[in-house]
């Protein structure tokens, strides 16, 4: 049974240049005990329909429950059974690390004793216990992280809401955070998580739904979407970017969709149906062309094929429309 229930979601903004449409009619579930991957461009809407099912905003329309309770009826019964981390995190500089999660203890009404001892165990769970002491303002990009996500589990949430956890992180911490958010799913916390790094999603979700304009325009697991852009690609890396309209030309018989064209002209890929059989005959037609080649190949589509495939854009080809929601008056209440 979905634990979160989205249907008709329905959310626009003001802008200088007219009505923007942040959510346009989607619809979402999420089952208990998985994780749930919003996987979009820019301003597709990930961040709003984050912000709705965690209260911070409300819709124009549509409806949405987590954990069978009413987000616009009961906003305060949903913020007592989740947590959420947001693109940025949400520390005290000039606190300790144990001061901030103490202090989100009290915000959550823990009282004095087992907010310090939820803290301490926070601590130590997320490996920080030299640095607790510490000033938060002195901790690197993913200690602040990590501090963020263990404020947003000081409740022991069942359900988790994180907006682009891993932003600004260099690989080596976000890999970490990986390892965390699978080791919380693995005890039963449900998590929705909103990303555009690609491999992100594919490493964590269980299922993906990809929004684009405010709406789900596809779903499945990470190898069903993939599926979708066909099963191999062959690439090529051309000599002479001359020879690129050839070459796409080339690409474009043999294979199944439109061929993908770096900046430079240089490197150009197609989806195919049998990979080996299509590499040998792209190859025989390129060499009867005299096009020279650097390097060439096959390999499976990945997320950022699907991207493209089904938006007809990167995740980074977009201005982010989410962020109208920042400069908007929320309607929200404090967490109390």
């Amino acid at each position: 049974m979905p634990i979160i229930e989205a249907h008709d979601l329905v959310k626009t903004y003001s802008s200088r240049s007219g009505t923007v449409h942040a959510l346009a009619g989607l619809d979402l579930s999420v089952p208990e005990g998985k994780v749930k991957g919003l996987l979009g461009p820019n301003g597709a809407g990930k961040t709003t329909t984050v912000k709705v099912l965690n209260t911070l905003i409300k819709p124009a329309s549509g409806s949405a429950r987590v954990d069978g309770i009413d987000v616009l009826s009961d906003p305060q019964g949903v913020r007592r059974i989740i947590g959420a981390s947001g693109q940025y995190a949400a520390v005290d500089e000039n606190l300790t690390g144990l001061e901030n999660l103490e202090m989100v203890g009290r915000l959550y009404h823990l009282g004095i004793r087992q907010s310090r001892r939820r803290a301490r165990e926070l601590i130590e769970a997320f490996g920080l216990t030299e640095a607790g002491n510490r000033p938060v303002k002195g901790f690197s990009g993913g200690m602040r992280r990590r501090i963020d996500l263990a404020g947003a589990l000081v409740n022991q949430p069942r359900i988790l809401f994180l907006d682009e956890p891993t932003t600004g992180l260099d690989p080596a911490s976000r890999i970490g955070l990986w390892e965390t958010i699978s080791d919380l799913v693995k005890g039963g916390t449900t998590v929705l998580l909103t990303t555009q790094y690609l491999e992100e999603a594919d490493y964590l979700a269980d299922h993906i739904s990809v929004i684009d304009q405010g709406k789900v325009i596809a779903e499945g697991t990470s190898d069903e979407l993939k599926a979708q852009v066909g099963g191999h690609r062959v690439v090529i890396a051309l000599v002479d970017a001359d020879d690129s309209e050839q070459a796409r030309a080339v690409l474009l018989r043999h294979g199944t969709a439109e061929p993908g064209l770096s900046s430079d002209r240089r490197e150009l890929d197609v989806a195919v149906e049998q990979g080996p059989k299509a590499l040998q005959q792209v190859l025989a037609d390129l060499g009867s062309q005299g096009i020279r080649l650097h390097d060439a190949g096959m390999r499976r589509p990945t997320l950022d094929d699907v991207f493209l495939t089904l938006t007809g854009h990167r995740a980074e080809d977009r201005a982010d429309l989410d962020s109208a929601s920042a400069t908007t008056t929320a309607t929200q209440e404090p967490v109390r």
